[in-house]
């Protein structure tokens, strides 16, 4: 199961653009990577343990702006298709490895 979170904050005023960094550096600390400069996505393994964000997400949500959560499957994620400005096109990256604990 992936996680996508899409937002749109606003960046009219000086807090609001320290707010919109915080949350983008909140989701980087809890293993979110950039897709878009709005977009950002995460492997969670199951729906069940995506709750656990979702819940974090709903605790740091900014007091302005959308912000919009998403779920896929392994299978509709791998078929997102990355179009570049130089036509060229690519299929996004496999989910990561695992880790084995001993």
């Amino acid at each position: 199961m992936w996680m996508m979170v899409m937002f749109d904050l606003p960046t009219e005023t000086s807090f609001e653009r320290k707010q919109a960094a915080k949350f983008r550096s909140f989701l980087l600390d809890y293993g979110f990577g950039m897709a878009q400069y709005s977009v950002y996505v995460r492997f969670t393994g199951t729906k069940e343990n995506s709750q656990k964000y979702v819940r974090l997400l709903k605790d740091n949500n900014p007091k302005t702006g959308d912000v919009c959560i998403l779920f896929f499957t392994d299978y509709q994620f791998g078929e997102i298709i990355h179009l570049y400005k130089n036509h060229s096109e690519q299929k996004l990256d496999e989910k990561p490895e695992q880790f084995q604990l001993f």
